[in-house]
């Protein structure tokens, strides 16, 4: 229900509410305004109207969390089977990092059937406890069931932090989880950090388009929550370990309680793997039309690389989304990334730029991409490609 409301006793249809509107959450309807679900209360229409016609709800206000009373980092772990989604390890790595900072102790949140042997795995890549609950209900991700579980284990031990990776899954758990503790959460989040001082997660994340970086700080809840896109953090090297501790609980949920069924679990069929690439080689606007990234494939081919694209790319239709990278693409951490035609907004940057060695090649020696370059190349794609993969091909003998 929106906060705004309407004395229509008082209102005269005039409209100045609706110009005053920056949201367009108001209109005039039988000559009386009417207040659309899309109003955020912000309070900008109210000194428009002469006739004192609209007014804000109070509403009563949330008391703050006793903030001392959390502790710990907390991963959820992403996995398919017995294999572990590479971005909560990558997860666990960065969680390390805060913990320390923090003075606290890391932890793995594992929930499904039959997972004692990713215990093991776990406790390779940094975690000092394992928090798990196994039952035949949590064996396929499901929000319902997932939630209920992580809720239960989150109220019982308080951690301070819960990090979920910004995939498919993590974005579904990690937003239904933030909704059942009343917490905020932070999306698709580039870089954590704690603030020294008052010990807060502090969460960078592009916002307005990717075309600044907004900086989120979660004082009053907990736990603070924060999903972080695949490739985005470093992943650890493992380490032999003699383990750590493992923490299992139980909960009460039967299938007749489940209002979501798996009926059937059908296997993706995309065959473009830029996450695990170790060299992509990516075309842009510059390339002018779908038939020039033949170029693109040919070095690709060469190489033993991935095909990547821009978002202009893929809006054009030269090539399919799987290819995308950038902000609403994949995000990819190669050894060795080819920017070819592509003058590198903050959007793409946002997906490439953990890059270890980044070629870009542009006409343009201003484009922005030649900023996080290794090494540029300013000249005519069409020329330089094709030459580079002659080389590489005598180079390789191919």
């Amino acid at each position: 229900m929106p906060l705004l409301e309407v004395i229509k006793e008082k209102c005269k249809g005039c409209g100045l509410c609706v110009k005053a509107c920056p949201f367009g959450a108001i209109e005039i309807v039988n000559k009386l305004a009417v207040v659309k679900e899309s109003c955020t209360g912000c309070g900008a229409c109210l000194d428009s109207c002469k006739f004192h016609a609209l007014y804000l709800r109070e509403v009563e206000k949330q008391p703050k969390v006793d903030v001392s009373e959390y502790q710990g980092v907390w991963v959820f772990i992403e996995h398919e089977g017995p294999q572990i989604a590479h971005v909560s390890l990558e997860l666990l790595g960065k969680g390390r990092e805060l913990a320390d900072k923090l003075s606290t102790y890391l932890s793995a949140m594992l929930l499904g059937d039959e997972i004692s042997p990713l215990v093991e795995q776990l406790f390779r890549f940094g975690p000092d406890r394992v928090h798990c609950i196994e039952d035949p209900i949590l064996k396929h991700y499901r929000t319902g069931p997932y939630v209920t579980a992580a809720s239960l284990l989150v109220r019982k031990y308080r951690p301070e932090l819960v990090l979920a990776g910004a995939t498919t899954t993590g974005r579904d758990f990690a937003s239904a989880l933030a909704t059942e503790l009343e917490t905020g959460l932070t999306a698709d989040c580039t870089e954590l950090d704690i603030d020294p001082e008052r010990g807060l997660l502090v969460q960078t994340r592009p916002a307005f388009g990717g075309n600044i970086m907004a900086t989120i700080l979660c004082p009053h809840r907990r736990p603070q929550m924060a999903t972080v896109r695949p490739k985005v953090m470093q992943m650890p090297k493992p380490v032999d370990t003699k383990g750590g501790e493992v923490i299992r609980e139980t909960f009460d949920l039967n299938e007749d309680q489940i209002l979501t069924k798996i009926i059937n679990f059908i296997p993706s069929t995309e065959t473009v793997n830029l996450a695990d690439a170790q060299i992509i080689v990516s075309g842009g606007r510059g390339l002018g039309a779908a038939d020039n990234f033949r170029l693109i494939e040919d070095l690709a081919d060469v190489l033993g690389a991935a095909v990547g694209a821009s978002r202009a790319a893929v809006d054009a239709g030269w090539i399919s989304y799987p290819h995308q990278v950038g902000q609403t693409g994949r995000t990819v951490r190669p050894r060795v990334y080819f920017a070819c035609g592509i003058s590198g907004a903050i959007q793409h940057q946002a997906g490439m730029k953990t890059s270890e060695v980044i070629v870009a090649i542009n006409k343009d020696p201003d484009a922005p991409i030649f900023d996080i370059a290794t090494y540029g190349i300013v000249g005519d794609l069409f020329e330089i490609v094709p030459l580079l993969t002659q080389q590489f091909k005598r180079r390789l003998r191919k």
